[in-house]
């Protein structure tokens, strides 16, 4: 592969020219760097760079545009017969492009990394290509490539946009100019895909590879087989760049759960996106009755990825083998044998399986009035009117569980994820929009983590109340400043009117969490707290503040702040070992008035955490990500691809 290009023929490209612009001198903490110190009971801050970063704004449809931009893509992967509903036209938002494409958000690079080749590009402005909604899908045209994962990308993208009422961030970038993330088709050969951030500039990298000779699909063997054409692994690794602008400081590798939360995440976004494909839903129903559970179309990840692997089916699951005795949760010496996508799965499993309960419920009803009251389907095909009424059921759901699954992100705390933290941000999630909860939907997702031995730390019971986070534990007053009617909109209550008004919100909530009474609430610590026993502790950062919109069953549009705080506790060397650093902090979520309805803290002096950092660094795993250079541990770069150490290199991310 080192002298052939694997597609057709390419065409050179020019580069594009980036803008400046300068930014003013206030007294205020410059982002991430300064600080300054405030009179009376307050203590220096510093903002984070998520507070220089605009989120980025997707083009805002004129009078007369277009609402949709209809484009075919393989909503499975090549592999798949076109009688399974392999080929889909999806709605994409309408926005004008650029050649490549390239638009408000996503940018395609139509270069090949390995063989310095440029690649025809995508025009999917000219009206030929309009008219045939796209480019014909094809695994030898790079324009279908590019056309592919930006489709994909912009509708992975609108989801998370509804699902948290808001434009989004990257997690690079500077405050010079909005960046775009790249999307590279074709990097280069290898079994692998990959979300890059550069610091100043974001990619998500796809591979290319030759199928194993045995493949147990229907692809060529030593064929070329595309990861950008697999739409899981598009999906799967967007959200990765999604979700690392949500969360600053997510991704550091603190313990075992965390590469393991990453990956379950991103592979639920991509298996309930596979429901929003009708024709491949209306085939798995079909083949699968009422079971959703026995549907591999839906359930089955990165087909092609795993037959042409040597894996013999699909790259992962969401479900089990064996149903009735789902695999728990490692503890002691299990904990060591289980990597992050084999211990994520159990995570993808639970949420799946609480899906399916749901599932099940509001079908019942349907396959009693088709069995004469007995519940028992006949032998046979199911009639086309169930399968269409099953169909709508399990797509409506699917998209409520994927919603529920992505605004959970703004309950979780700023570091060290868990699984039980998770669980507990799911159900705050969706008990602050449906507090009734007629469906249960809550009790099925407790039920699915119990069956799998996934517990919250801390929590004194499973019941919903127990589980709900909780405010202040002493009331606080409302944080001045940050009312909604004291601030400034673009617009929609939704956006911050500019880059000024978002520090000063971020500076407005600096100052009341480092007020000397505050700092405990916030998962804080003052730098002669006793609980350190002499370790030091750099100043709170205000790493992100922003709107959240949300939309309950019954209508009603609530307004909310989001905003992530965190604090670094530098762990002297001792008897018990080296030198560490770890992150606290909390995420806090504010009400209209500017009250502080909740608080998912992680404080940097909080009961067992340092032992378990500590444990978790000399442990098999944590020695993947960390190293001891005899006087501190030290992270090691590329925390996504040492994932798959260990045998999983040919894993994509």
């Amino acid at each position: 592969m080192a002298s052939e290009s694997p597609l057709a023929s390419a065409t050179t490209t020019t580069a594009a020219a980036a803008t400046a612009q300068s930014r003013d001198e206030t007294r205020e903490p410059e982002s991430g760097l300064q600080s300054a110190d405030f009179d009376g009971e307050g203590f220096a801050f510093i903002l984070g760079e998520g507070i220089r970063r605009m989120p980025v704004a997707p083009y805002q449809r004129q009078k007369g545009d277009p609402l949709y931009r209809p484009l075919r893509i393989y909503t499975v992967d090549p592999a798949t017969p076109k009688l399974e509903g392999a080929i889909g036209t999806i709605n994409v938002p309408y926005e004008p492009l650029e050649v490549g494409p390239v638009g408000a958000v996503f940018s395609v690079d139509s270069a090949d990394g390995d063989l310095g080749l440029e690649y025809r590009r995508a025009d999917l402005d000219d009206r030929n290509v309009l008219i045939t909604d796209g480019y014909q899908p094809s695994p030898s045209d790079p324009r279908f490539h590019q056309q592919m994962v930006y489709a994909v990308c912009v509708n992975t993208y609108a989801v998370f946009r509804t699902a948290l009422g808001r434009n989004l961030s990257w997690g690079f970038g500077n405050d010079v100019a909005p960046t775009k993330l790249v999307l590279k088709p074709h990097c280069g050969e290898q079994r692998n895909a990959y979300y890059a951030n550069a610091g100043s500039s974001g990619s998500i990298c796809f591979g290319y590879y030759p199928a194993d000779p045995h493949p147990t699909d229907r692809s060529l063997p030593g064929g070329i087989i595309f990861t950008c054409l697999a739409h899981d692994i598009v999906a799967h690794e967007v959200t990765h760049a999604l979700l690392d602008g949500l969360r600053a400081h997510f991704a550091i590798p603190s313990g075992r759960d965390v590469a393991a939360f990453h990956e379950a995440f991103a592979d639920l976004v991509a298996i309930f996106q596979h429901f929003s494909y009708r024709e491949v839903l209306m085939v798995a129903i079909r083949r699968c009755r009422d079971s959703l559970e026995k549907a591999e179309l839906l359930t089955g990840l990165a087909l092609q990825f795993g037959h042409t692997t040597g894996q013999h089916g699909p790259l992962r699951s969401a479900i089990e083998n064996d149903l009735k005795h789902p695999k728990q949760y490692p503890d002691g010496a299990e904990a060591e044998k289980i990597d992050a996508h084999e211990l994520g799965s159990i995570l993808v499993s639970a949420v799946f399986d609480a899906f399916v309960a749901i599932f099940k419920r509001k079908t019942e009803r349907y396959i009693r009035l088709a069995t004469n009251g007995s519940g028992v389907l006949p032998a046979g095909e199911i009639s086309r009117d169930l399968q269409s009424v099953l169909a709508d059921k399990a797509s409506s759901l699917a998209s409520q569980f994927l919603t529920i699954c992505i605004r959970a992100i703004d309950y979780c705390p700023p570091v060290g994820i868990n699984f039980g933290d998770y669980l507990r941000a799911m159900i705050t999630a969706d008990f602050d929009v449906a507090p009734d909860d007629p469906w249960d939907y809550r009790g099925a997702l407790i039920d699915a983590f119990w069956r799998r031995n996934i517990y919250p730390r801390f929590a004194t019971s499973l019941s919903e109340d127990a589980l709900l986070w909780r405010g202040p534990r002493s009331p606080l007053p409302t944080v001045s400043g940050l009312a909604f009617g004291e601030l400034r909109f673009r617009g929609d209550p939704a956006h911050a009117a500019d880059a000024l008004e978002l520090r000063k919100q971020a500076c407005a909530l600096g100052r009341y969490v480092t007020e000397k009474s505050h700092l405990g609430e916030f998962g804080l610590a003052h730098k002669d707290d006793p609980l350190l026993n002499g370790d030091s502790v750099g100043q709170p950062c205000i790493e992100s503040i922003r709107t959240a919109r949300r939309a309950g069953p019954d209508g009603q549009i609530v307004f909310d702040l989001v905003a992530e705080i965190t604090q670094v506790r530098h762990v002297n060397a001792s008897s018990a070992g080296p030198a560490f650093s770890y992150h606290g902090g909390c995420t806090v979520i504010l009400g209209p008035l500017g009250e502080v309805r909740y608080l998912v803290s992680k404080s940097v002096t909080g009961r067992g955490r340092l032992e378990r950092r500590r444990a978790f660094l000399t442990s098999a795993e944590g020695r993947r990500y960390w190293r001891n250079d005899g006087k501190q541990f030290r992270q090691i770069d590329g925390t996504f691809r040492l994932i798959h150490a260990g045998g999983a290199a040919v894993q994509p991310r």
